[in-house]
């Protein structure tokens, strides 16, 4: 008997062998066949509908709705709101705004001292009120920038003896946020569409004018991203920082540029493959404005007849700073003829610009500048029939045009040491820039 039970068991190992695909097969079909008969004998239970049924009833004591009534009466709720300062405030019509009725508060905010100094006459700054369901103030807080990278806080609260207020200073947090518009009419104007802040529209123009004319050859349709520092006070914006990176699309072509700060140098915007955008001269020695009269044959407003134009006027408002476009010495600084108030720097290389017809100078001969400084403010002194710099850009004594120079004058290359902090920012900055034309093609669907 054994020894058939080893006869059959070689003969199945051999079959297994010689067929193993009928046996997987014929193992398949076993186990298809025991879970269709388990699904037969799940489904022999009980009907739902057959189970008995059974009602439970439980009274449920509601709390008194008298107590419910006088609980919401003595219930008080604070409201809170913003609003910005305007130079035209007083106590009356701040409070107004912030929604509060209260003599007391507008009498403290009149007479406070700190109040004073800080609020009234002052535009622009962010106070957030708290006041009681009877209008009447509870505490006030006003914010604004100190010029240390802090901000500073004014609190007004109401306490047992009255009202007290204090100044206190804390630290600004830095958070960044991105933007993309399309140009239809200006920069600015598109900037405003998009909530975009004057001081973020303005850098934008100041980082591409090195490739692009912002006066004269924007398109209807070019577009921008942007992504930029938010500077924060208490969790609430406080103020736009400086452009991170950015993309500009004008006329067909694309321009990227990023902030990146090599040790120990002061930092400067490069393309995201590393170019300089950094010049030896700056485009511009205002930022961002209109001009009014181009390098060009004109009439001349004064003397009536057609002559040369050897410079590139701006039209601003008096006082508007004037900046010098590169580093150099003052080589005059006075009064000269037609010109008016007016500073000559002197640069390297033969070069040298005219700032003309300031209302104020603010260097002296002989004094060294370097690229941006304050050198005096917009005015109309001479031959000028309105507000505006003249701005000269003379080679070796000849005029030339200031826009095509400061194009085609030499940028500072990126170090070799610095190459891999730089691939590395670049490459969070292309994603970014992404998201935020990503952004805009949502917004415009």
């Amino acid at each position: 008997m054994k020894q058939g039970l080893i006869t059959a068991g070689q003969a199945t190992l051999d079959m297994v062998r010689r067929h193993p695909r009928r046996l997987s097969t014929a193992v398949a079909a076993f186990l298809l066949c025991a879970g269709g008969g388990a699904f037969a004998v799940a489904s022999l239970g009980p009907d739902a509908s057959e189970l008995p049924v059974e009602t439970v009833i439980e009274a449920i004591d509601t709390l008194p709705v008298d107590a419910q009534a006088l609980a919401l009466d003595t219930h008080s709720f604070n409201l809170f709101r913003t609003d910005l300062t305007r130079s035209s405030d007083t106590p009356e019509s701040l409070l107004q705004r912030l929604g509060i009725a209260d003599a007391d508060a507008a009498a403290f905010l009149r007479r406070d001292a700190n109040v004073r100094q800080v609020l009234w006459g002052r535009a622009g700054r962010n106070v957030k009120a708290e006041a009681s369901d009877t209008h009447s103030l509870v505490g006030l807080s006003a914010r604004w920038s100190a010029d240390d990278g802090s901000f500073k806080r004014l609190v007004v609260e109401k306490g047992s003896a009255g009202f007290i207020s204090r100044i206190e200073q804390d630290v600004l947090t830095t958070s960044a946020r991105l933007a993309s518009g399309t140009i239809q009419s200006s920069l600015f104007a598109a900037a405003d569409e998009v909530r975009l802040p004057d001081s973020v529209a303005t850098q934008l123009a100041e980082i591409f004018s090195g490739d692009i004319d912002f006066h004269r050859a924007l398109r209807r349709g070019d577009r921008f991203s942007v992504v930029y520092e938010t500077l924060e006070a208490d969790g609430e914006p406080l103020r736009a920082g400086r452009v991170l990176s950015a993309e500009f699309v004008n006329n067909g072509k694309t321009f990227q540029a990023m902030w990146f700060q090599e040790p120990g140098t002061k930092g400067g915007y490069y393309t995201l493959n590393g170019d300089s955008l950094q010049r030896a001269f700056l485009a511009s020695p205002m930022a961002f404005s209109r001009i009014t009269s181009g390098f060009k044959m004109r009439f001349h407003p004064i003397l009536k007849t057609w002559r040369a134009h050897n410079g590139v006027d701006y039209a601003a408002p008096t006082g508007t700073p004037v900046r010098t476009v590169g580093d150099g010495v003052v080589e005059f600084a006075g009064v000269q003829n037609g010109f008016g108030n007016v500073v000559f720097v002197k640069h390297r290389g033969g070069n040298t610009t005219v700032y003309a017809h300031l209302s104020k100078i603010n260097v002296r001969r002989g004094q060294n500048v370097a690229q941006g400084d304050n050198i005096g403010a917009v005015g109309m002194t001479g031959w000028a029939t309105g507000p505006h710099l003249h701005f000269e850009f003379r080679v070796n004594g000849e005029v030339r045009d200031p826009l095509t120079v400061a194009r085609q004058a030499e940028t500072v290359p990126l170090s070799t040491a610095s190459r891999p902090a730089f691939e590395r920012l670049a490459a969070g900055y292309r994603v970014q820039l992404g998201a935020a034309a990503i952004m805009q093609q949502a917004s415009a669907q």
